[in-house]
């Protein structure tokens, strides 16, 4: 099934209660939560005492992706504010494999993320203990990016890895999405698409993410 997962870093934090409770009327299936830390990526968003806040509101699952360092340290931390699917990046962890097991122990659905920059095939010894691989179609940090179109040839030698080994590991995009690539997106492969300022600086956020979900349906209004 084809998602879409709102990403919270370009609602309105001053309205952000208000923000939340439009995704839980919205038919977006995720929301997604971006924590930085200024250090792995160069931008300070928000950290768990907000997850909590959103989590405290939210009647959808929390899409969580960490651009922090040691995330190892903090992953019971991030189940408890609330957190329902977990992603770390492979160029940040040393013990990939460990930091994927101990997510699913704690009882979330266990992702990893690539940068641009870093191949799919560099995760093949771990695609079996994850539930999702998020590819960034930008370079993480910064909400509004332009697009990078090498993603698409990313998401196509996913595809082809998860079907050559059968596994069942859903596919993200984060990082430019519009409604210029969503079909596009989907249609390369991708299982979920991460938007933001195409959502949340629309006329409409509601009808921008009905729009969205009526592209992965392939119906268009």
């Amino acid at each position: 099934m084809s998602m879409i997962s709102p990403s919270v870093l370009s609602a309105d934090f001053g309205n952000l209660n208000r923000d939340v409770q439009m995704l839980n009327d919205s038919e977006c299936d995720w929301i997604h939560c971006d924590i930085m830390d200024g250090s792995f990526v160069p931008n300070i968003s928000f950290g768990i005492p907000v997850l909590r806040a959103i989590s405290a509101v939210a009647k959808k699952p929390l899409d969580v992706h960490l651009m922090i360092d040691r995330p190892d340290q903090y992953i019971s931390k991030f189940r408890d504010a609330g957190a329902d699917i977990l992603t770390v990046h492979y160029e940040n962890n040393l013990h990939l494999h460990r930091v994927l097991n101990q997510i699913k122990t704690e009882g979330m659905q266990a992702g990893v993320a690539i940068n641009p920059g870093t191949p799919v095939e560099v995760l093949t010894d771990v695609l079996h203990a994850v539930d999702l691989v998020l590819i960034m179609s930008v370079n993480p940090g910064f909400g509004g990016q332009k697009f990078i179109e090498n993603t698409y040839n990313k998401i196509l030698r996913l595809v082809e890895i998860r079907n050559q080994a059968y596994n069942s590991f859903r596919i993200e995009v984060d990082g430019g999405v519009n409604s210029a690539n969503v079909c596009k997106l989907f249609e390369a492969g991708a299982d979920v698409l991460v938007a933001g300022s195409a959502v949340f600086k629309a006329p409409s956020p509601l009808e921008m993410i009905k729009h969205l979900k009526n592209a992965a349906r392939g119906v268009f209004p």
